[in-house]
């Protein structure tokens, strides 16, 4: 029997088995039954539980052989790590023996052909293969066992960190391997029955069962572009990169994280993301997204009520960076994105996946907030470069206590500042409106409740324009990682 034919009987063994389930749970038994005194009128629990177990394991035979372990070989760590003596000191290691000379240097020793492991499944006949980003990250070699226990060497055709995503090809020879079905993860509902295959701790083809418990999950913290899956069926280390599957056995998510405090916490891209990366690999060997050219930052409650806004929907710019698609636009640090291409933004999150899928090249309407009035600019996106957009994080503050001075060339160098206008914080007062702010030595303050501060001088007439009780947006430059705002909450009393 073929694919669509296993799809069928599939179907409709599954569909049997919703309906003896909702016979046996939902539908109350006459008392008869109940008593058993009319054995055989009500419904066989037996074959109900054997036609869902029978519904679980056609789904695992027929997704397990396209599920392959990925085995990496790391590449070779520079002289003096991972148990490497620098060079020159390997005559130490010699005159007092591998175990002395590791416990002198506090070296570990290393192991040898070290290889880590994760998960796969194969999505193209021709020997592609879909896992995640971490998985083959730095490696020298890949190698690719299949549940028939050949094992092929596979390439790197190309990796996504921002989404956690990679693909490796195999040459399958003579003939075509066993492709796993893709489905579509935007009609997902919590509730449904999700199964997982992977090799958890090394154990080939494990099978678990759980349901969606749910979609969309973002600030989990593992990529750059999150709206993950989340399943409460068993995922442990190993099972990054192996499928999540639902009960027709078409893959949904692409296993890549857990919550290590928490039980029945994991999370899975959502397939028709992992599509789209996908292809993009597959034809590019990268891929291509949208690009504005600023930094950004949540909109908290602070930072609302210090730009003048009643709500935190929006995203904050913290910067715009020369040359960029923003600066062309006109868009200024400062100004609030509440609406990308006609649809609003609501956090930092929407922004980022919009402006990825645009093509570059688009020119896309765009709504701000500056100074409390409405802006409209139409912005033509970028390609975004490598190096993705950087995210700042707010800080609250209750709390002024802060001493500043002109930035000169010896204060440039001795906080690690480039060239422009500002002033230099030089010393926080600890329990201060300044550090509660979060603002700190070495810090270049460059606005204060939107003014800008290129002096001394005019720091002192911003800060002296401020109310008592007032909380306002302070931006400031840090060594190492770029512009952002944070709120000044000024004291009640001076």
């Amino acid at each position: 029997m073929g694919q669509e034919g296993n799809m069928e009987l599939t179907r409709e063994r599954l569909l049997a088995t919703g309906m003896l389930l909702a016979a046996l749970w939902l539908v109350p038994q006459p008392a008869a039954a109940q008593s058993g005194s009319a054995a055989g009128k009500g419904p066989d629990s037996k074959a109900i539980l054997h036609a869902l177990e029978d519904a679980f394991a056609s789904v695992a035979d027929r997704v397990t052989p396209s599920v392959v372990n990925v085995s990496v070989k790391p590449k070779k760590a520079p002289p003096g790590e991972g148990g490497q003596p620098p060079e020159g000191e390997s005559r130490f290691r010699d005159f007092f023996g591998p175990e002395l000379y590791d416990r002198f240097f506090k070296r570990r020793a290393p192991r040898e052909e070290p290889r880590s492991a994760g998960s796969g499944v194969i999505v193209d006949a021709r020997g592609y293969i879909l896992t995640n980003a971490h998985v083959v990250e730095s490696a020298a070699e890949i190698e690719v066992q299949l549940s028939d226990d050949r094992k092929f060497a596979a390439t790197l055709v190309g990796r996504d960190p921002k989404t956690d995503l990679a693909v490796v090809k195999i040459d399958p020879g003579a003939g075509p391997l066993p492709a796993a079905e893709l489905g579509d993860s935007d009609k997902l509902r919590t509730g449904q029955w999700a199964i997982a295959i992977g090799n958890p701790f090394g154990l080939d083809r494990t099978v678990t069962v759980g349901i969606i418990s749910a979609t969309g999950r973002t600030r989990v913290g593992v990529a750059t572009y999150e709206a993950f899956i989340q399943t409460d069926a068993s995922i442990n280390p190993g099972n990054s990169g192996g499928p999540l599957l639902n009960l027709d056995g078409r893959v949904i998510g692409i296993n890549t994280a857990i919550v290590s405090s928490g039980q029945g916490i994991g999370f899975a891209i959502p397939i028709n993301m992992a599509r789209e990366v996908m292809n993009q690999l597959i034809a590019k060997g990268r891929v291509v997204r949208g690009w504005l050219g600023i930094s950004i930052q949540g909109l908290t409650d602070d930072l609302a009520a210090g730009f003048g806004v009643s709500s935190t929907g929006g995203v904050l710019v913290a910067d715009v960076l020369k040359d960029g698609p923003a600066e062309a636009a006109g868009m200024k640090p400062g100004d609030i994105i509440v609406e990308l291409g006609g649809v609003p933004i609501k956090e930092v999150t929407d922004l980022q996946k919009r402006v990825a899928a645009i093509p570059p090249g688009r020119e896309v309407p765009l709504t701000v907030l500056r100074d409390r009035k409405t802006s409209k600019l139409t912005v033509k996106i970028g390609e975004q470069p490598g190096e993705e957009t950087v995210v700042a994080a707010g800080s609250k503050g209750e709390g002024l206590g802060v001493t500043v001075e002109e930035l000169g060339e010896g204060a440039a160098q001795a906080y690690g500042l480039r060239g422009g206008t500002g002033v230099v914080v030089t010393d926080v007062a600890p329990d201060s409106a300044a550090a509660a702010a979060g603002i700190k030595e070495g810090d270049l303050v460059l606005e204060v409740n939107r003014r800008r501060v290129g002096s001394v001088e005019e720091f002192k007439k911003a800060v002296a324009a401020l109310k008592p009780g007032e909380a306002v947006p302070v931006q400031i430059a840090r060594s190492g990682a770029g512009r952002e705002y944070v709120v000044l909450k000024v004291p009640d009393k001076p």
